[in-house]
């Protein structure tokens, strides 16, 4: 298991391969399974822009393309983002349903300068069929 320092180490070399020509704003993440196996994901700029895609859900699809739903926590960084306003920092609405869906409610969201949360707290009442 890698202590949280080493992870947003990682979730940093992610955002450098970050494409990002119409927004110029890097994002990396790095998803840590049950087992300890890392995954990551850096955001994704499209010319139209809905068909882009965030670093967090990367990181998830990424994961789940290798076989793995166990993810016990995720770390985020902006690092671009401004330390000064933690909102620009933190996961979008998108991403953290996408985290409800693949994570527990106890799950760690760890961002990059501001602190670590509980998905719960990210995200109390997530959308759900099951």
């Amino acid at each position: 298991m890698k202590s949280e320092q080493e992870l947003i180490e990682v979730a940093r070399e992610a955002a450098k391969n970050a494409h990002i020509p119409y927004f110029d704003f890097p994002v990396g993440a790095v998803i840590e399974t049950e087992s300890g196996e890392l995954f990551t994901g850096c955001n994704i700029d499209n010319a139209s822009t809905p068909l882009g895609i965030c670093a967090e859900r990367t990181a998830i699809f990424n994961a789940i393309n290798h076989g793995h739903k166990d993810i016990k926590r995720i770390v985020v960084t902006c690092i671009k983002g401004d330390k000064s306003k933690p909102e620009t920092l933190m996961p979008c609405g998108a991403c953290r349903q996408v985290m409800a869906e693949f994570m527990s409610p106890e799950a760690e969201i760890i961002v990059d300068g501001v602190r670590t949360f509980k998905l719960k707290e990210l995200l109390p009442s997530p959308f759900t069929l099951k």
